[in-house]
């Protein structure tokens, strides 16, 4: 049975990745209105996977016999100055949710969930894949700066990624 606590912080985790997915679908609607359909379409595939890891601990919660508690929450930023400011937000916003990864398998240790502490080493897998393809984004951008062709280069590539 998971515990009282593991539970609420799992319904919180899965609005937090709803609220991710939720990001990443705006800042692909910015790159849209930008002229940039590599990067919007780059995002648009993030936006499902952060989709996806919430029905991961939806569907886990469920198999647990715990409740689902879905919430309303705050509205996501609609507007950057550039592409290399949405990657410094985008990293910075992955290694929040590394933090709340972390937070949650530290919990799981103390209530001695092994089940719970299982399910997030995939997790805690992933986030290290969000971090560092981030970066490598971020990395590109600034190599970039401000050549328009580089920018259209790293946008085609963008436009390249499977879901």
């Amino acid at each position: 049975m998971l515990s009282e606590k593991l539970h609420q912080a799992i319904n919180k985790q899965i609005n937090a990745e709803f609220w991710s997915a939720n990001l990443y679908l705006s800042m692909s609607a910015w790159f849209a209105d930008k002229g940039l359909p590599g990067f919007s379409h780059w995002m648009k595939e993030q936006f499902k996977e952060e989709q996806e890891h919430a029905m991961r601990f939806f569907n886990y919660l469920v198999s647990r016999g715990a409740k689902v508690e879905i919430g309303a929450y705050a509205a996501v930023p609609v507007d950057w100055k550039d592409a290399k400011k949405v990657f410094e937000d985008t990293l910075h916003h992955e290694q929040v949710v590394t933090g709340m990864i972390n937070d949650l398998y530290t919990l799981a240790l103390e209530e001695k969930d092994y089940a719970t502490q299982s399910m997030l080493k995939w997790f805690i897998d992933e986030q290290v894949e969000e971090e560092d393809t981030a970066r490598g984004i971020l990395d590109a951008l600034c190599h970039i700066k401000d050549n328009s062709f580089g920018l259209y280069r790293l946008d085609k590539e963008m436009g390249e990624r499977q879901g």
